[in-house]
């Protein structure tokens, strides 16, 4: 029961587990023959093709290819939301199930930042993406030191996954809707630029708040162990 409670203390905490639909769709990929490791690989299948599509972006400026990236980032988190319910709410936990839910993200992270600097229009466009990609490896690796340190997993932004997808991902479409429709604004060609620095800034921000998260959960429980030793 402990480690059970455990687990799920350290799982994202997210709404849409709990729609009546998303719950559908779980029970029903948890009577077929998938697991959720193989669920969990396919969100590195869903990154590589939306780097190459906008890998594919940059060479030929097809407009419909910031869609398929688009489309490849939220399958990839619907890769992450699946995984854990068909592992927890359909049984099918297994016991390396921490190691595929977690090293997949660190994956396909990066490689769909690092996609986005294809389609940003600065001199800076790509380093954008590299530093921003790195920054979002950091911020994850502070979560889950501050778990092996025993604190409650944080999952707290202003960049945390999910943000940092959600940016991309609307960035995307913006830049799309900015080449179909010729009249808009010709900045908006300097959309992802912006999306990476907004990211940058913001996933060091969250670095920073986990990491002062962890010192004064730490500070907190050291004294209240002081306090009992002198009790």
């Amino acid at each position: 029961m402990k480690n059970q409670h455990e687990s799920e203390s350290n799982r994202r905490p997210l709404a849409v587990r709990e729609t009546a639909l998303t719950k559908h769709i779980a029970v029903w990929l948890s009577q077929k023959n998938i697991t959720p490791n193989q669920i969990s690989l396919m969100s590195i299948i869903f990154a590589i093709l939306g780097l190459l599509a906008l890998l594919w972006y940059k060479s030929a400026a097809l407009s419909a290819l910031l869609l398929v990236a688009a489309a490849c980032i939220q399958l990839r988190l619907l890769c992450n939301l699946f995984d854990g319910m068909v592992a927890v709410e359909g049984g099918k936990k297994t016991p390396a199930g921490e190691l595929f839910n977690d090293v997949p993200d660190r994956i396909a992270d990066p490689l769909f930042i690092i996609a986005a600097g294809f389609a940003t229009q600065s001199d800076i466009g790509m380093t954008l993406a590299w530093l921003c990609a790195l920054v979002a490896v950091l911020t994850a690796y502070v979560r889950v030191l501050g778990v092996s340190m025993g604190c409650p997993a944080d999952f707290r932004g202003p960049m945390a996954k999910q943000h940092r997808m959600a940016l991309l991902t609307v960035s995307l479409i913006v830049l799309f809707i900015s080449q179909v429709f010729a009249l808009l604004p010709e900045v908006l060609a300097y959309t992802m630029d912006t999306a990476l620095a907004i990211m940058l800034v913001g996933s060091l921000i969250t670095t920073w708040r986990r990491l002062v998260g962890i010192y004064r959960f730490k500070a907190a429980e050291q004294t209240d162990k002081e306090s009992a030793d002198n009790e």
